[in-house]
Order: structure tokens, then C-alpha cells, then sequence
């Protein structure tokens, strides 16, 4: 890949909106917006710090399960880099209130034909 193809402005303010978006919705349980945003397929996986979920239908019943409260967080040492105009890896470091514990998340982004969704997601948290 040519490295003009890679964090091509247009493109990278896309997966920024989009990546933001789910944060917001992740510290607000819109649990309709975590949906949208990740790809409705079996052969999505989401790795938790506690759990690991293959599929859609794993992450939704995850996702519908999980405790409304205690969800804000400060993230750091964010990196989006996008892959030509339709790929992007989205990293990020977070702390939540009360923990001293750091957390890392990863996200695989995929243009599809109704937007960037998550195709892939590892989240773990530093002992």
C-alpha cells in the first residue's frame, strides 16, 4: 500500500466521528448505537477483559446483560489510522474512576455499504 492511501484526512475524520460515537455510546449504554456500529455478522468478535464473544449475537446478549452504571471513562493514548479508504485500526488507553487500574481497547473498522463498523474489538485491562 502506498503510504499516501494511509490517514488520507477525508477518511480518518470518518472513523474519528465514528469511533467518538461509540464511545459515547459506550459510557451511556445506548446499547441501539453499540449495535449499529458493529457489523451484523457471525464472524465478529469482540475479546473482553473478562470474556470472549464470536458473533453478533454473542456481543448483543453481552451487551444487554451488562450493568447500566460505573461506564464513564478517560481514555489516552488514542491512535486511529486509517488503511486506504475503507479499513482502520482504532487503540486506545482508558481509565475509569476509582481504578487504577489501565484498560486497552482495539477495534478493526470496516467501510460497509451503510457505514464503518467494527468487524473486530480486544479489550483487556493491564495487571
Amino acid at each position: 500500500m502506498k503510504t499516501e492511501n494511509v490517514d488520507r484526512p477525508a477518511i480518518l475524520a470518518e472513523v474519528n466521528a465514528a469511533f467518538y460515537r461509540y464511545e459515547q455510546a459506550l459510557i451511556t449504554n445506548d446499547t441501539v448505537v453499540l449495535d449499529e456500529l458493529f457489523w451484523h455478522d457471525p464472524r465478529t468478535v469482540r475479546f473482553g477483559a473478562g470474556e470472549n464473544l464470536y458473533g453478533i449475537d454473542a456481543i448483543r446478549e453481552f451487551r444487554a446483560s451488562r450493568p447500566a452504571q460505573g461506564l464513564e471513562r478517560d481514555l489516552q493514548n488514542t491512535v486511529i489510522t486509517t488503511y486506504g479508504d475503507d479499513m482502520a485500526i482504532a487503540s486506545t488507553e482508558f481509565r475509569r474512576e476509582g481504578s487504577e487500574k489501565t484498560g486497552r481497547q482495539m477495534q478493526t473498522w470496516i467501510k460497509m455499504p451503510s457505514g464503518w463498523k467494527i468487524v473486530a474489538a480486544h479489550v483487556s485491562l493491564m495487571i
